[in-house]
């Protein structure tokens, strides 16, 4: 029986030491691979995150820009757009002012050239009527 206890507190001294060796030299390291690992990924999760929340955050803030852009260029279009019909407006008056001038020029030129026309009708007729009468009458007045 001492054997017997000798052999297994033999292999049970053996199974202890091989326990230490293997502690030591196997599982040790890779627990702290795995731990390293671990931490390794739970800080590029963080920092994944951490770089997920500045990029929203700047593409919030784009976005606003953005909006801001377009509000201050529609008011600027809106500002040229109401510049642009006041300007034609002028310019139509102003065509239409020089238009109604040039016509009124155009009549009062026709209304003293048909005057003109007239007085000199009046003039040839009265001298047409004279000399008419001078063949008619074969005298003179």
């Amino acid at each position: 029986m001492i054997n017997l206890d000798m052999s297994f507190l033999f292999q049970l001294v053996n199974f202890l030491l091989l326990m230490l060796v293997l502690n030591l030299f196997l599982f040790k390291p890779i627990r702290k691979v795995l731990a390293d690992r671990k931490a390794e990924v739970s800080g590029a999760k963080e920092k994944s995150a951490t770089v997920d929340k500045e990029v929203q955050e700047k593409l919030a803030l784009y976005e606003a820009r953005m909006r801001e852009i377009k509000a201050r260029a529609t008011d600027e279009r809106s500002v040229l757009k109401k510049e642009a019909q006041t300007e034609e407006a002028a310019i139509l008056d102003k065509a239409r002012k020089e238009a109604a001038d040039t016509l009124s020029a155009i009549k009062n030129k026709v209304a003293k050239e048909a005057a003109d026309a007239r007085q000199l009708l009046k003039e040839q007729a009265l001298s047409l009527s004279s000399e008419i009468c001078e063949k008619v009458l074969g005298r003179s007045f």
